[in-house]
């Protein structure tokens, strides 16, 4: 699979289930055809997401569908392992064992009624995590067809090299936005290019509408301004600033609104005037740039 054949934007679907939308099954169908008539085909899951039930929802709504596989890219995770009614786990922890990391991807294509994930991720890094192990358990996945590439989440440049040692990293979801900026300045977006690793980023708002602080104020005053320059709403200016980093980000978006999942897109028709980038980012420092 070639990594870009995954959509600019991806759709996120951690907020389908019971954390949050308590989307039906019919719902989840419409939103996933929302998605596919606006040129978002990647569907970005976890193994956790709705304490272990979101993968099987999306998974009975995409085989009532009628959409076919190929028309869509599935990305899930693993590794995080949660106090659950389906797990006898009594206290949040890390499984990297290569059994583990098979049985949770083959778990994975069997709630999402597939034969393949085109994206699999381990979650977040373990301090006990064994490269070797690890990459076992990737060529296998491979071998066998269950998952085209792997990748990271959450990890540093070290950790993830220590993976890449061992075997071929493809992605590296982290958290980017404006109000969240740090791998931008700490090597991690760098080495992602240096070594064709393709970005995700989680939350790729940041807190610009969730927050009132000093940092979101001179943000939203600003975008006011970008508004009827771009003709955008801040929501997209705000991904057209991640669209823009040479690292190739893909914005994981998390909405399940219809109306939003019909606009997103745009983000990829504008680019920003350099000042206005710059501005931004700005903004979000409360400083001028270094």
């Amino acid at each position: 699979m070639s990594k870009s054949s995954l959509s600019p934007i991806i759709a996120g679907t951690m907020n389908w289930g019971v954390w949050d939308k308590k989307l039906s099954a019919s719902e989840m169908q419409h939103t996933m055809h929302i998605c596919l008539e606006n040129n978002i085909s990647s569907f970005d899951h976890a193994d956790i997401y709705g304490n272990y039930t979101t993968e099987a929802e999306f998974g009975v709504a995409f085989k009532q569908s009628g959409l076919a596989r190929e028309q869509i890219q599935l990305i899930s995770k693993c590794g995080i392992q949660y106090m659950a009614e389906s797990r006898a786990n009594t206290i949040k922890h890390y499984d990297y064992r290569k059994d583990y990391i098979i049985w949770s991807a083959e778990q994975s294509i069997k709630k999402l009624h597939c034969d393949y994930l085109d994206v699999f991720l381990l979650h977040r890094p373990s301090p006990l995590m064994q490269a070797d192990e690890i990459a076992e358990a990737v060529e296998q996945l491979k071998s066998s067809g269950k998952i085209r590439s792997f990748g990271v989440s959450n990890f540093t440049n070290s950790q993830t090299e220590l993976i890449r040692q061992k075997t071929a990293v493809d992605y590296n979801q982290i958290q980017f936005s404006a109000t969240h900026f740090d791998s931008m300045l700490d090597g991690s977006l760098d080495y992602m290019q240096l070594h064709g690793i393709r970005p995700m980023s989680w939350k790729p708002l940041g807190v610009v509408f969730r927050e009132n602080t000093p940092q979101t104020q001179r943000l939203n005053k600003l975008l006011d301004i970008l508004t009827p320059k771009y003709e955008a709403a801040p929501d997209i200016l705000l991904l057209a600033w991640i669209l823009q980093h040479p690292a190739g980000i893909l914005p994981v978006a998390g909405t399940a609104n219809p109306a939003r999942i019909q606009s997103l897109m745009k983000a990829t028709t504008i680019t920003l005037e350099l000042e206005d980038w710059f501005a931004i980012w700005t903004e979000s420092m409360g400083n001028k740039v270094p």
